[in-house]
């Protein structure tokens, strides 16, 4: 039997001293110890500057966070709850990854010439209004309510990022700094998770499931519309969803994709533009398949590790610690942002090359998890992988600030996502076993390796190209929008 506590006690004692040591690395940084007073004296102000846009940045993206945190563990509980089977909640979930992978490639370039801002308000309308379906215990009004959140989903999934990076071009800040706000939001949403999942549990269990007029329980009422149980975490995310459109309104600026992209054209028209951009440009193609490769292998490993630990624990054994599980995975994303903040701070190593390894690493952890006939292996196995999700995301976040051109920014993001969604409805729609299914994911990461390294080799030569010739960085930043004036 896996010692399931102390590999949690590991884990977080681990996270706190990587955490320790990436805050004390970050601080002597930012004090500009070793350089000279002019130098010296720009760190500070930069640094002021990257704090304080850090500090709005997180008020409202946390908010977003919490909200889906919230409301993730329930969804299924609550379909179930209504009565409804396995095969009509399988049509749900496709419903809500078929309507991100669908129409968030519109809402994107709608985002980039409509301003950032206003979407980060429209995502928080669109998924409140989603979260108040689930008081309807009607499958339409349901199926409505998964495809708003669809939506949703890849509103968060893009603008936040672009708002952020737009805003690190604006102040100026070096690429660095991109890739610490990047380290810290995960690190920060892996944190919310953990007290949104014990906030969600303790209001799920407060009181029953009922309806709202007459108290009767889903199987004595013939009403539609209930309240209480499974149905009060969706009700606390709507004030996680009114905070984060507030904060948005208030503690933020709007900002676009360029002056190019605030224009008439229409979403079709944005989303044509951006298809051509992936397709004509090697870099910006190689992004989206290696994170649509990683992500979409994150989504089946969140499926399968269930039935993984199930099928290996010892017979008699009971119901597993699926709470500390799921901590202990959360600890370990969150010494992962750290270990990624140290490494950049220690600038020994390029974030390209980094990733290569992220990768490579991801891929060995899960084809253990794949092969291991050991619950604890599988589960070491797990975290290890965990470690590597908590690099990935700076990691990839980092690079996709130099490469995806900012007209573009948000639309592209969503169409990263197609590929992503089909892995994941997918994995969804077939009957694999969990082996097969994590066979197949280190597949996928062992390939995302693979192009990771190719598009490090091209990142290399083209930074030895701007520095011999600086006309060149304007080119290799923005050469597809360039191309896309003659288009």
């Amino acid at each position: 039997m896996t010692n399931y506590t102390a590999i949690f006690c590991i884990a977080l004692a681990v996270n706190v001293a990587v955490t320790y040591y990436s805050l004390k690395g970050s601080k002597n940084n930012a004090d500009g110890s070793n350089a000279d007073n002019d130098v010296d004296e720009v760190k500070k102000v930069k640094g002021k500057q990257h704090k304080s846009l850090l500090i709005r940045y997180l008020c409202v993206y946390l908010m977003a966070a919490a909200s889906d945190w919230l409301q993730g563990p329930y969804v299924y509980a609550l379909y179930s709850g209504y009565g409804y089977v396995q095969s009509d909640i399988a049509i749900l979930f496709v419903a809500g990854f078929g309507s991100s992978m669908i129409f968030g490639s519109f809402v994107g370039g709608m985002a980039d010439s409509g301003g950032r801002r206003k979407f980060v308000i429209i995502f928080a309308l669109t998924y409140i209004a989603s979260c108040f379906t689930k008081h309807v215990k009607d499958f339409n009004v349901l199926l409505l309510g998964r495809f708003l959140g669809g939506i949703a989903t890849s509103l968060l999934f893009s603008v936040f990022d672009s708002w952020l990076i737009k805003s690190h071009s604006t102040l100026e800040l070096d690429s660095s700094y991109l890739g610490k706000s990047f380290a810290a939001a995960s690190y920060g949403n892996y944190v919310v998770a953990i007290l949104a999942g014990l906030v969600a549990n303790s209001l799920a269990e407060s009181s029953p499931m009922v309806e709202w007029s007459t108290g009767q329980s889903v199987t004595e009422s013939t009403g539609k519309i209930f309240i209480g149980g499974y149905i009060n975490p969706f009700d606390c995310a709507v004030i996680a969803l009114i905070a984060c459109g507030g904060g948005a309104l208030y503690l933020w600026e709007e900002n676009f994709g360029s002056q190019k992209a605030v224009s008439d054209d229409g979403s079709c028209d944005a989303l044509t533009r951006a298809t051509h951009t992936v397709i004509r440009n090697e870099d910006v193609l190689l992004c989206g398949i290696i994170s649509s490769l990683f992500e979409g292998s994150m989504y089946v490993f969140v499926f399968m590790w269930t039935p993984c630990l199930k099928a290996l624990a010892p017979e008699g054994v009971g119901d597993l610690p699926f709470g500390l599980i799921f901590a202990t995975f959360m600890v370990c994303c969150m010494a992962g942002s750290s270990t990624f903040t140290i490494l950049m701070d220690q600038k020994k190593i390029k974030v390209e090359d980094l990733a290569v390894k992220i990768l490579m690493i991801a891929s060995c952890a899960i084809f253990t998890a794949a092969i291991s006939q050991s619950e604890t292996i599988a589960f070491l196995a797990m975290n290890l992988f965990e470690v590597a999700v908590g690099m990935y995301f700076p990691s990839m976040g980092t690079q996709k600030g130099s490469i995806v051109p900012e007209a573009q920014r948000a639309a592209i993001y969503n169409i990263y996502r197609i590929p992503l969604n089909f892995i994941v409805l997918v994995s969804l729609l077939t009957k694999l076993t969990y082996r097969q299914s994590y066979l197949a994911c280190g597949s996928m990461l062992f390939v995302g390796s693979l192009l990771q390294k190719r598009l490090a080799k091209r990142r290399h030569v083209y930074s030895q190209a701007s520095s011999t010739d600086n006309s060149e960085t304007d080119f290799l930043v923005n050469v597809t929008e360039d191309k896309d004036e003659h288009v």
